[in-house]
């Protein structure tokens, strides 16, 4: 550590009075002289050690991440400022009380040092113990964070190919059976591809581009289904800086194309809508009239701990990979639900807690 942080320091500095104050009571009650007296020495002994051995961790170089310096340096500097405390609170307490001779002259000196080389290792080591577990604890809290992120990472690689390979899918079919619009899908392919692709990786990004991908996604579709898919998109300006992670609805969508409008002669529609939940949470729907849930599919919030039933449609891929990424970023506060429509058709419901993205 190379520069000194004021407010660890002052903290410090209030815990070391607080346990020159316990010292003082303890020697005005065993019989060593008035309160006052004994509560400056004991005062400007402890605050004068501290003082030098705080700033002087702070201050030297090569010290470790826990802020104390490594090898010999760490017990010299407590000895250095136990001594130093000890000569500077000594002249403080003499000119208090009026001594005529410095105090370790006096026949309670060598008593007087040993109290403080005591306390000064007690309070020092307690200073090192805080240290050293507040820097394992941030050291387990970045290695937590770096776990998530390696993990969303994995979760979103896995989760492209698997959009890239069914577009290409229907794209084969389009070939053979009608080169022109296989030939406009390509270009919507590309089109889409390039700016997902030019985009930047990050765990999360504004809800804004996650709708502006879904329109490249549902245009891109709309070019092999034709008049069997319509779509519309309804985000509220309130809510476009919202942090969503990346390729969050697409999933959605192409689990109501493939499992909703496809196995239906007129395929029909898809509508995705963003709004805050009662509790302030944003909620994520994409609904369809397509051919709904099977019989028996509960359409209760999937979370970790109570996941999807085998048979239910929320069971493909892509909805699987939706599940792990709410529960790797937002645990139990990340749902996704499978409701299905009065009218005919399902709603995919995702609620997670607001967050804004960063600028």
């Amino acid at each position: 550590m190379t520069s000194i942080e004021l407010r660890p320091l002052l903290r410090d500095g209030l815990l070391t009075a607080l346990f020159c104050c316990a010292i003082a009571l303890a020697l005005t009650v065993g019989g060593n002289g008035p309160w006052d007296v004994q509560l400056v020495y004991s005062l400007a002994i402890g605050l004068a050690s501290w003082l030098v051995i705080d700033l002087g961790r702070m201050l030297l170089t090569g010290a470790d991440c826990t802020g104390w310096p490594q090898g010999w340096r760490g017990p010299a500097l407590i000895a250095a400022g136990t001594l130093a405390g000890f000569g500077l609170g000594s002249l403080v307490g003499n000119t208090y009380s009026g001594a005529s001779q410095p105090l370790w002259h006096d026949r309670s000196g060598p008593a007087t040092l040993v109290i403080t080389v005591i306390a000064g290792i007690a309070i020092s080591f307690f200073f090192y113990s805080r240290a050293k577990a507040e820097h394992l604890q941030r050291h387990m809290a970045q290695a937590q964070h770096e776990a998530t992120q390696a993990r969303l990472k994995l979760l979103e690689a896995q989760l492209e190919p698997h959009m890239l390979f069914n577009t290409l899918a229907n794209l084969r079919v389009l070939i053979a059976t009608d080169p022109e619009r296989a030939q406009h899908m390509l270009d919507r392919m590309i089109g889409y591809l390039r700016a997902t692709l030019a985009a930047s990786r990050s765990t999360l990004h504004p809800l804004s581009l996650e709708f502006e991908r879904l329109q490249d996604y549902l245009e891109l579709m709309a070019v092999r289904m034709g008049p069997r898919l319509a779509f519309t998109l309804d985000l509220p300006p309130a809510l476009h800086d919202v942090a969503v992670p990346p390729l969050l609805l697409q999933p959605l969508v192409e689990n109501a194309i493939r499992h909703g409008l496809e196995p239906q002669v007129a395929g029909g529609s898809i509508s995705v809508r963003a709004h805050t939940g009662a509790d302030q949470r944003l909620v994520l729907e994409v609904c369809d009239t397509g051919a709904g849930l099977a019989p028996g599919t509960p359409s209760t919030p999937s979370t970790p701990s109570t996941p999807a039933a085998p048979s239910a449609p929320g069971r493909s891929f892509g909805l699987a990979q939706v599940r792990e990424r709410l529960a790797t970023l937002y645990g139990d506060q990340g749902t996704i639900e499978l409701i299905a429509q009065p009218a005919g058709g399902t709603c995919a419901r995702v609620q997670f807690p607001l967050k804004k993205s960063s600028p």
